[in-house]
């Protein structure tokens, strides 16, 4: 993923936490600080209904501490319906630690990052996100068990942003299908933002099926390294959001449908890997089923990276973590029918799908 950031619902030091609508019944947040590596995390457990909390850890330079406590809620949160709509025995979590991951991520506080994780005995297990590198997690995994996406040296799953590309693709396929009653992708003109690991690896498979790309990233070398070795084309306009194409694929990080975006949006499909894409879930999600727009539910369509560190902790290999990252496409068609179906918005369908699987879980809890 790349780095671009759209400040949407920002907390203010005046605001509640309890209160806010990202906060949504979160189980338990973790702040972490240490003086002497320079640590400062926060760790959000939103639902364990499913299972222990999995989430990746981002590392990013937030504007403010308000800023990164509302990223984590709203991350925490899709992942308890990422792991519930994917069918795994999982519950939502994730972490971020404050800071430039290009010049203070240290060895050091990587491990003392693993150590706070690991106080949560297993409630909480970490994996990659946004600064984070396969190596990291190896870092991690020193000093905690609770860790996912580890090389595969070490017995791990490696690095999970090529089968989020995948799951991403399997999804924007189906949303194809959908809107233009083909998956068939050639010829189509698709806008990626944001090529980072996963934007790449989603680039590569649009490119090979014969699609017309266009990319799109605040990182001028990452553009053109990408550019020549697929072959695809460079965004030079002025506004990324009114350009006119078949499908809109957001990699970057989340948000980018708000207030100031979603009314200039000219393409049909919007179909990409970047959590939490709707600023405001509700409003959003019925101004583009207003406009005809086919949204593909992101928590949905980029669950491909859980499925890959979920194979960590069942045991099955590469067939399997294929066979569930395909199964993508399928539920990404009975999503958007059923939305048709019950007049409601895609985004409402999938969560409706992923929180009736959560109360039939908690419903069994309490009877055991």
């Amino acid at each position: 993923m790349t780095s671009e950031v759209i400040k949407v619902n920002e907390l203010k030091n005046t605001d509640p936490v309890f209160g806010q609508f990202s906060y949504d019944g979160h189980e338990q947040i973790v702040f972490c600080n240490d003086k002497d590596t320079g640590l400062k995390a926060i760790i959000g457990i939103h639902n364990t209904v499913l299972g222990p909390a999995l989430g990746g850890t981002r590392m990013w330079q937030y504007n403010n501490e308000w800023e990164a406590l509302n990223d984590v809620l709203r991350l925490s949160r899709g992942m308890t319906f990422k792991s519930a709509i994917t069918g795994l025995n999982l519950g939502g979590g994730k972490a971020v630690i404050i800071g430039d991951a290009k010049t203070q991520k240290t060895p050091e506080l990587m491990k003392r990052f693993g150590e706070f994780v690991h106080s949560l005995g297993g409630k909480y297990i970490t994996a990659e996100d946004v600064g984070m590198e396969t190596s990291d997690m190896d870092l991690v995994r020193d000093v905690t068990p609770y860790v996912t996406g580890i090389s595969e040296s070490r017995g791990g799953s490696g690095n999970p942003s090529p089968i989020t590309a995948y799951g991403v693709f399997m999804g924007m396929k189906a949303a194809a299908k959908y809107k233009f009653g083909s998956d068939v992708l050639e010829e189509k003109n698709v806008l990626v933002q944001g090529i980072g690991h996963v934007g790449e690896s989603l680039v590569e498979h649009l490119i090979n099926e014969g699609a017309k790309v266009i990319i799109s990233d605040i990182n001028e070398e990452r553009l053109q390294t990408v550019s020549k070795k697929y072959g695809a084309s460079i965004y030079r306009g002025n506004d990324v959001y009114s350009e006119k194409v078949d499908i809109y694929a957001p990699c970057a990080l989340g948000a980018t449908i708000n207030d100031e975006t979603i009314n200039k949006i000219q393409a049909k499909v919007i179909a990409g890997a970047a959590n939490n894409q709707l600023a405001e879930e509700i409003k959003h999600g019925k101004i583009l089923r207003d406009k005809g727009i086919v949204y593909a539910p992101d928590f949905l369509i980029n669950a491909g990276g859980i499925i890959n560190v979920y194979a960590e902790l069942e045991g099955y290999g590469k067939t399997e973590i294929m066979r569930k990252t395909e199964n993508i496409y399928n539920t990404t068609l009975k999503i958007l029918n059923s939305a048709d179906e019950n007049n409601i918005t895609t985004q409402q369908a999938a969560l409706k799908v992923a929180q009736e699987r959560i109360e039939i879980r908690k419903k069994e809890n309490l009877n055991s």
